[in-house]
């Protein structure tokens, strides 16, 4: 057993670099949503403790995932942010290298549709969202009832041609690439939610989900959804600069940035901290942190950074990290998590 233990160690050490410490800097990778958070706990963390500052960088939820789950080691991070849950796949991937993980929930945030400020504000409905950019949509030349529904490439090319009392401007709306968490989360609560609203379609998601799948959430790509890339800050750059143009990311880059863009109402609705907080604001999600527990005592401060973040100076309700925008957990949730942190609770996902 003494052997085992021995081996297993000098092992780990191998993988990590050769020493007691592979590396004396925490290696953050992940969604580009909670970057900005996960950035500013970061320099806290650097200037108030004896660790060096983590390295973040944005690679979206996907690809941040897929980095995380390749293996343990110098090469690999030691921490993924997300702007979605991890899915069993990814999990699986993780656990056929050996990695086990602690998960952490550090808030809520709201997915925007928001354009420049020097054009009109705009009032969408879920179901125009999903008519605008789904890549099939119910021909509206035909009535579509919970029996049958002809289903046709989107034919529209301007927002007037699904409501007259929308723009009459191309659709054109700047959106995150496939790796991105938020893109998943659009396509699940905005494309699904409109997409819901037609009998048949909710009806076809009890009889074939695969098929539904494919109606409700397949974006468009034909030129009126353009992958705007991870850099959420490029993409309201854009949108200054182009006042036609619609983005879809963060609520926090629009708290940002709110002296150049502004929100669309959805359902009415204006994408507010308070509408976000209590549930009202149907594109909302929570925002993840992943720990992966065979780097924690390789590389210095890992748990050390990840209960700063789950400390209430900065994800509670009057954190630093609610000035970027985080919609804060209820008391109960944010004690669970950093709990789990303290304690380094393992994930099991079935």
């Amino acid at each position: 057993m003494y052997m085992r233990k021995v081996l297993t160690g000098l092992m780990m050490m191998a993988a990590m670099g050769g020493s007691a410490y592979g590396r004396d800097q925490v290696q953050v990778v992940g969604s580009s949503t909670v970057f900005p958070f996960a950035t500013v706990v970061a320099e806290q963390f650097g200037r108030s403790s004896s660790f060096k500052t983590p390295v973040i960088e944005s690679t979206g939820s996907g690809g941040g995932l897929k980095l995380f789950c390749s293996g343990i080691g110098l090469n690999y991070p030691d921490i993924t942010n997300a702007s979605r849950r991890i899915k069993l796949s990814e999990y699986a991937a993780c656990q056929k290298n050996g990695i086990d993980m602690t998960e952490v929930v550090i808030g809520f945030d709201g997915i925007v549709l928001a354009n420049s400020r020097n054009a009109p504000k705009l009032s969408l409905t879920l179901r125009q969202v999903y008519l605008a950019l789904a890549a099939r949509v119910p021909n509206p030349k035909k009535e579509c009832s919970v029996a049958s529904c002809e289903m046709i490439d989107n034919p529209y090319t301007k927002w007037s041609e699904i409501d007259a009392s929308l723009p009459n401007k191309k659709i054109e709306v700047l959106g995150p690439p496939p790796t991105s968490g938020t893109r998943d989360a659009f396509q699940e609560l905005a494309m699904e939610g409109g997409a819901n609203t037609f009998a048949y379609l909710k009806q076809l998601k009890k009889s074939d989900k695969k098929a539904y799948r494919g109606f409700a959430r397949t974006v468009r790509e034909d030129g009126a959804w353009i992958d705007a890339g991870e850099n959420d800050n490029l993409m309201v750059q854009k949108l200054s600069a182009n006042k036609d143009a619609v983005g879809v990311f963060g609520f926090s880059f629009l708290d940002q940035n709110a002296d150049k863009i502004q929100g669309a109402k959805v359902n009415g609705l204006e994408p507010s901290f308070e509408n976000i907080a209590g549930g009202k604001y149907k594109i909302s999600r929570s925002l993840y942190f992943y720990i992966k527990l065979a780097h924690v005592n390789s590389v210095p401060g890992i748990k050390e950074y990840a209960e700063a973040f789950t400390s209430e100076n900065a994800f509670g309700e009057n954190g630093y990290l609610l000035d970027r925008g985080l919609i804060p957990l209820p008391e109960s949730e944010r004690i669970k998590y950093r709990m789990d942190v303290k304690s380094l609770n393992k994930l099991k996902m079935q």
